[in-house]
């Protein structure tokens, strides 16, 4: 038997390119749904749907008080059972398929301006979205313990990802403009929101090697002060120059604000898998799912900033939809259609995932029959790395939708608004983002997990597992 076969029996498996890129494709058929729900439902339902800025944002406080008795109970489901499917991958099949409906649903105007339709439809959305998320983000660690192959399954799922997310952030601009058959395309929109994913494709394949140069924090560090220094530049822009002139200028800072949002954000998927070991190395429960439910419940609570705090400042500020814009047509046709195409894109992907996925480094059955709701509130307690990487989950998701739900608004000739609307949707998009973003630096300086302390770790586990069963 040769070493490469010795590794995997260890749990320290190789990936191929192609199981690589299919356990990615479920990131990115995630982001063609929930993206597109993200960035557009709150301005679909203000200025589509007819719903009152403040009432949507008091839904999606709601919706995310929900998720926070839901994800748990997903995970501990999850970790407690072994579908016959697979133990992770068969819910992207059993929860994809209703997932896509609702999405679709989310965006039909059928019942228009009625505030239940949109909560059912929301909510059952969500509840969706969870038992479709916990589960996929539970299948990373259960594929490899090796931690060079997680950084490149995590560099390859972050393309991936962020391939949805320049498909949605364009994409859907232009395939609204072109399904409402407007006269002029919305090209710098879409090339504004695009820029949102774009350095992603220059940026995350260095991700291994420029962590292997400066380290882990470092990158952390190096990344979010390059966003930090992109929203100041737009924000200064935005106030001093008139945007349609300048529209390099912005082009340049979002591209600038982009790059270490997507480096920084992108890479802390990468950090799950290691405070999974940790949990296992000090319980010897390999509760998988129940941590990335609590993750979940962190970064939902984070997208509920997101959802919440746009809609209230936008309310604060009397914020009345304009007439129709060119960058984003109010036809409701045009909006359903659009969801329709990216949520049956998703699925299929999603189809493609499970295809390509399989459980390898799991709990035992035994330690599965153990596993309790309660166990999401003890690994809490008492795994200091992961409520490390909690924490920064809910600062940096903030930043991520508060800036994404504002960046319709931004583009929807903002300056045409009054004076303190124009200022409460630039601190939407820059100086709220920027806050959390030196919140988030703070955070992620207290972990501990470097990278040689998280191999001695999942080294030790094997060298247990392979004394307990002499």
């Amino acid at each position: 038997m040769n070493p490469n076969e010795n590794n995997a029996q260890a749990g320290f498996y190789k990936l191929s390119w192609l199981q690589r890129i299919g356990f990615g494709s479920g990131d990115l058929a995630q982001n063609l749904i929930y993206q597109t729900i993200c960035m557009y439902l709150l301005f679909f339902y203000t200025n589509v749907y007819g719903l009152d800025p403040g009432v949507a944002a008091t839904m999606f406080l709601i919706v995310r008080l929900v998720d926070v008795a839901w994800d748990p109970l997903v995970g501990a489901y999850v970790d407690k059972h072994n579908p016959r499917l697979g133990k992770y991958r068969s819910y992207l099949v059993l929860g994809g398929i209703p997932l896509t409906g609702l999405a679709i649903l989310c965006f039909w105007n059928g019942f228009s301006g009625s505030i239940i339709y949109a909560y059912v439809t929301y909510v059952g959305m969500s509840m969706l979205y969870t038992l479709v998320n916990v589960p996929y983000g539970a299948l990373n660690s259960s594929l490899t313990r090796d931690t060079d192959e997680i950084t490149i399954l995590t560099s390859v799922r972050m393309f991936m990802a962020n391939c949805g997310g320049l498909a949605v952030s364009a994409g859907v601009p232009l395939l609204i403009a072109i399904l409402a058959k407007v006269d002029e395309l919305p090209i710098e929109t879409a090339l504004f929101m695009g820029l949102g994913s774009l350095p992603s494709f220059i940026f995350m394949p260095l991700v291994p090697a420029i962590k292997k140069k400066v380290g882990k924090k470092n990158m952390f560090y190096i990344f979010l002060s390059i966003a930090i220094i992109g929203m100041a530049m737009l924000y200064v822009i935005s106030k001093t120059m008139v945007m349609e002139e300048n529209m390099t200028l912005i082009y340049v800072a979002q591209f600038i604000k982009s790059t270490g949002v997507i480096v920084a954000t992108g890479y802390m998927w990468a950090l799950i898998p290691e405070v999974i070991s940790y949990g296992e190395y000090t319980t010897g429960k390999r509760i998988s799912g129940i941590v990335n439910a609590l993750t979940g419940i962190f970064f939902k609570a984070g997208m509920a900033l997101g959802g919440v705090v746009p809609g209230f400042v936008l309310w604060l500020t009397d914020y009345v939809p304009q007439e129709e814009t060119k960058s984003f047509p109010t036809d409701a046709n045009a909006w359903f259609l659009t969801m329709l195409i990216y949520a049956l894109v998703g699925l299929a992907l999603l189809i493609f995932c499970f295809s390509q996925c399989k459980e390898r480094v799991v709990m035992d059955d035994k330690a599965t029959d153990e596993v309790k709701v309660s166990d999401l509130f003890v690994e809490f307690l008492r795994n200091r790395p992961l409520r490390v990487v909690a924490f920064f989950f809910i600062t940096a998701f903030a930043m991520m939708s508060v800036g994404n739900a504002a960046g319709a608004y931004y583009m929807d000739n903002m300056q045409a608004l009054p004076e303190v609307q124009q200022e409460g949707i630039l601190w939407l998009v820059c100086v709220i983002p920027a806050i959390l973003l030196g919140l988030a630096m703070w955070i992620i300086s207290k972990y501990e997990l470097e990278d040689d302390v998280v191999d001695d770790i999942n080294r030790k586990i094997e060298e247990r597992a392979a004394q307990e069963n002499k």
